[in-house]
């Protein structure tokens, strides 16, 4: 057990800390709804009916997606773009361990590499897929949860719902999304520039401490 969580201690620490984010997101998520819902004289609403509510859903997958686009981006971008300075750039000169072509005959290869053929090109481009799905499945449901929300909005007005077509020309959904996008997009412009010049001794998203500031790559 202990050698266990040693192993996996940094996505143990990270899954605990986003589970307990999401409680507190929901229960004060169930507050803030039931005010808004007290003050348009609507009834409250249960624990039950508040996660399949749209505020619930909504305000969980727009979050969802802006951090597996700016992940998908990250991932990808990194592949040609450069920084010079930035721990989180590849060198300027030479080849790295990461562009080589898998071989096979390397001593614990995964099988995808020694199968070949086209179940390798798949598993040569699986974080950047994987991490897009994640984002697509993040965008509908956020678009599902946003629409849902509108319409309980509208319903409880006495106004008719919205379609999904109308909705998606709406400036309310891309107003979500586009302030959850530009904060990632931020993110990753900080700790591309900031690792030029600053250090985290022990980080490995930090140079050497005694590092030039010119210097690229962990």
């Amino acid at each position: 057990m202990i050698k266990a969580l040693r192993n996996n201690g940094l996505s143990i620490t990270f899954l605990f800390l986003f589970l307990l984010a999401l409680i507190g997101q929901f229960f004060t998520g169930l507050k803030e709804h039931n005010k808004e819902l007290a003050e348009d004289g609507q009834p409250k609403v249960g624990a039950a009916q508040y996660i399949r509510s749209g505020h619930f859903i909504q305000a969980t997958f727009e979050n969802w997606e802006s951090e597996f686009l700016q992940m998908a981006l990250f991932v990808l971008l990194t592949i040609f773009l450069y920084q010079k300075g930035s721990s989180e750039s590849k060198t300027f000169e030479g080849e790295e361990e990461v562009d080589r072509e898998p071989s096979p005959a390397r001593p614990g290869a995964p099988w995808p590499v020694r199968k070949g053929g086209w179940i390798l090109t798949l598993y040569k481009h699986s974080l950047t897929i994987a991490l897009l799905v994640l984002f697509l499945l993040s965008f509908v449901l956020h678009l599902y949860g946003s629409l849902k929300d509108e319409n309980e909005l509208l319903a409880s007005k006495g106004m008719p719902k919205e379609s999904l077509g109308t909705y998606l020309a709406d400036s309310r959904f891309w107003f979500e999304s586009f302030q959850n996008w530009q904060s990632e997009f931020l993110s990753v412009f900080a700790i591309v520039v900031l690792s030029i010049f600053l250090r985290q001794k022990g980080s490995p998203q930090s140079k050497p401490v005694d590092a030039p500031h010119d210097e690229t790559g962990e």
